[in-house]
């Protein structure tokens, strides 16, 4: 009985027990393992009137300037437009407001530091949170898809509260804070449209 005991019941107790161990350390990793999910949003919102939209800072500072020394000068729809300090500009009184390009609005060379965004089938190149689509030889302001995620914005984006709900805005495009692979992100939520 001894040598049977030795001979058999010995390794099989033995290989249970690397089995079992086995068995628990790939559970355990596998459990372990972090898992790459999106959070998405909450609300569906496309186009808003801005009479909807409250920003939290009621007026926003406006940027100008007297002069622009290394400016170009961009023609559109009849109307002079400046770009220096990756930034475009708009002439009143005499000096140079710091303004965002409309939709429609197009240039043959896009802003230096512009990142490739991918979403569904359009390529966008999004320069300092302005989205152009690439259009023959030139880039043209195009207003993105619902989901488009971005991972910066701006400096001066605005904090705007629509519905009880916070947003942020840039250049009319509403973004919701999301996160993304445990990075924050910002999802596009909807447009502003002016009135």
């Amino acid at each position: 009985m001894k040598t049977f005991i030795k001979l058999y019941a010995v390794p099989v107790l033995f290989l249970i027990a690397c089995v079992t161990q086995i068995s628990a350390q790939t559970r355990r990793s596998t459990t372990s393992t972090p898992r790459t999910t999106t959070v998405t949003k909450t609300t569906t919102i496309r186009r808003v009137p801005s009479t909807k939209v409250t920003y939290k800072t009621p007026q926003k500072k406006v940027v100008a300037v007297r002069a622009l020394p290394n400016r170009t000068v961009v023609k559109q729809n009849g109307q002079d437009y400046y770009y220096a300090n990756n930034k475009f500009y708009t002439q009143s009184r005499g000096r140079y407001i710091v303004i965002a390009p409309k939709v429609g609005f197009r240039i043959n060379t896009l802003p230096p530091n512009f990142v490739r965004v991918r979403h569904n089938n359009y390529n966008y190149f999004n320069a300092q949170g302005i989205f152009y689509v690439q259009i023959n030889n030139a880039y043209e302001v195009v207003d993105p898809e619902m989901g488009t995620i971005v991972y910066e914005l701006p400096a001066d984006y605005e904090k705007v509260v629509i519905d009880g709900q916070t947003y942020y805005e840039y250049a009319n495009v509403l973004y919701e804070k999301i996160q993304v692979n445990g990075t924050r992100a910002y999802e596009v939520v909807g447009i502003i449209d002016m009135e």
